[in-house]
């Protein structure tokens, strides 16, 4: 370029005579003034902003109906415009005399969690060294449709030795669920250190916060990340192997699945825990392979998670008597048995029966056995 501010190529092309300079031509002025701007501001306004395709087969009507009201003075020249303007204009007019107001949601945006803001989003190490780190979900048993109060799964996972903990809960308040981790910490054999939930409201609110600061004082809380489903990892495979793998999708809706669910789980944590080896991560790496870099896992010797707890040196000598006795009690094939004689006992029952609503708390809500009672419940050898 030089001082024209011309490309080289074309101040050639232009001094040899190919281009000949046009005059810009003359544009059409402003039709429409300020007055047609002002009544458009005040029927959109009047009408919620609705589309100017609803808005301009109506306009001398709405327009009339606003001079009646006082809100627009309709003169003889507003009105031809109004008759005269065309759809696109009014579109185009509309978005120039609304482009600096703020945007009104008709919704009212939903309040922000308190609780939940304060607890920090993180990932529990999957080298955690100590028991109690528990991953916890929900697993909806809705079926095709989430109508209506149906049954959840509430499990718990230890992320050091893999232990698990389901109970069964009709519906999502505060009652069932406090009922549901009530009994999951009477046959805990260990202390609960960190809980590690998604971000449901069903976990963060006022109720289940007392509820922990009452029985874990100084309980770590953290949570997923939303739309991180990995951030749970381990919660979310037993998910599929303990509830999904044996239950499938089908929908639980009534009081007489949800006991007959718990009393499943009560056979599953006594056969998960200590007679299915689970492996765990012991190390990773990162390896370059052709100028790519991956991931290469090593994991441990499988063994069971009671096996795991035990060696891990936090239960005590009465603890772990216990436990051994309820190891060397129980037979693990016919245990086996009863888990799948429970699940077709499940699909069995009859659908919910009308009337029974009204003893749904009192049915759930009933007197927790002892720690010794419960985990005696399935050592029986049949």
């Amino acid at each position: 370029m030089d001082d024209t501010g011309y490309d080289e190529k074309y101040l050639i092309r232009l001094l040899h005579g190919k281009y000949k300079h046009h005059p810009r031509p003359k544009r059409r002025g402003r039709h429409y003034g300020a007055a047609l701007d002002d009544a458009l501001r005040v029927i959109f306004e009047i009408h919620d902003g609705i589309c100017a395709e609803r808005i301009h087969p109506n306009l001398i009507e709405m327009a009339e109906h606003a001079d009646a009201d006082g809100d627009l003075v309709l003169t003889p020249e507003l009105r031809a415009q109004l008759e005269t303007v065309s759809l696109s204009t009014v579109r185009r007019r509309w978005r120039q005399v609304t482009q600096d107001e703020p945007r009104r949601l008709r919704s009212r945006p939903r309040p922000s969690n308190d609780i939940r803001r304060q607890i920090p989003m993180r990932r529990i190490p999957w080298d955690e060294q100590s028991p109690g780190h528990f991953e916890v979900d929900l697993v909806h048993h809705s079926g095709p449709s989430t109508q209506g109060e149906y049954v959840h799964t509430l499990q718990m996972v230890d992320v050091k030795t893999g232990w698990s903990e389901l109970r069964a809960v009709l519906g999502r308040s505060y009652r069932v669920m406090s009922h549901a981790f009530d009994a999951m910490l009477l046959r805990l054999p260990f202390q609960v250190l960190e809980l590690h939930p998604d971000n449901g409201s069903e976990f963060f609110n006022d109720h289940l916060m007392r509820f922990w600061g009452d029985r874990v004082p100084g309980l770590t809380w953290s949570r997923s990340r939303p739309y991180h489903k990995n951030d749970n990892r381990f919660v979310e495979q037993r998910n599929g192997d303990l509830v999904r793998g044996y239950l499938g999708k089908d929908r639980l809706d009534t009081v007489m699945q949800t006991q007959a669910l718990n009393e499943l789980y009560d056979l599953i944590w006594l056969y998960f825990n200590f007679f299915q080896p689970v492996r765990r991560l012991a190390s990773k790496e990162f390896v370059q392979t052709n100028g790519s870099s991956r991931v290469v896992r090593h994991f441990d010797t499988a063994t069971t998670p009671y096996k795991r707890l035990r060696a891990s040196g936090v239960l005590s000598a009465a603890t772990i008597d216990r436990l051994d006795q309820l190891y060397r009690d129980t037979n693990p094939r016919q245990l086996r048995r009863r888990i799948y004689a429970q699940i077709d006992r499940i699909f069995e029952l009859p659908g919910a029966t009308p009337g029974i609503a009204e003893d749904i708390f009192e049915t759930l809500t009933h007197p927790i056995p002892g720690k010794e009672e419960a985990l005696s419940v399935t050592s029986a050898n049949e």
